[in-house]
């Protein structure tokens, strides 16, 4: 866990945050609490966020997948896919998560694939699936996010 994987945007993407001295992919390498999850995001973008997580280290005492990782890993895939809908001049800022856990897991990786729903001028809702390795789905979870306008730069 904790290993620290830069997701893949689309370069178009990474110079448009660049130019405004955004460094995308260190942004959204799932924060600290990610990384002591071990949530990689592979490929983001405002269409399709996917990113993995280990079961190991994410269990609840019965040696399960914790329903609460699921919902980190749901989170932050839900959130990126809204931040880079909204664009440099927003930020994502969760404010609705339910989480289905349809089955249990014990061991592996855990694979989130977050998908719109709905993305307008203020908020934005993603889908988020989450499978095992045997692409059976673990858990169905929907975030929506409050598209807030980003602070302006500081002057340097």
């Amino acid at each position: 866990m904790g290993e620290h994987t830069a997701p893949t945007f689309p370069q178009e993407i990474i110079d448009e945050y660049a130019a405004l001295g955004v460094d995308l992919p260190a942004l959204f390498s799932a924060g600290h609490l990610g990384e002591r999850m071990g949530v990689r995001v592979l490929e983001a973008s405002a269409e399709r966020v996917v990113g993995t997580m280990p079961v190991e280290g994410n269990t609840q005492p019965y040696g399960l997948l914790h329903g609460g990782a699921s919902a980190v890993l749901a989170e932050t895939l839900g959130s990126v896919g809204s931040m880079l809908h909204g664009g440099p001049a927003k930020v994502a800022v969760g404010v609705d998560l339910n989480c289905t856990h349809h089955r249990g897991v014990r061991s592996g990786l855990v694979t989130g694939v977050a998908t719109p729903v709905h993305r307008g001028r203020s908020t934005a809702t993603y889908e988020i699936s989450i499978t095992d390795e045997h692409d059976k789905r673990v858990c169905t979870a929907r975030l929506t996010c409050l598209l807030r306008d980003a602070p302006a730069p500081q002057a340097g």
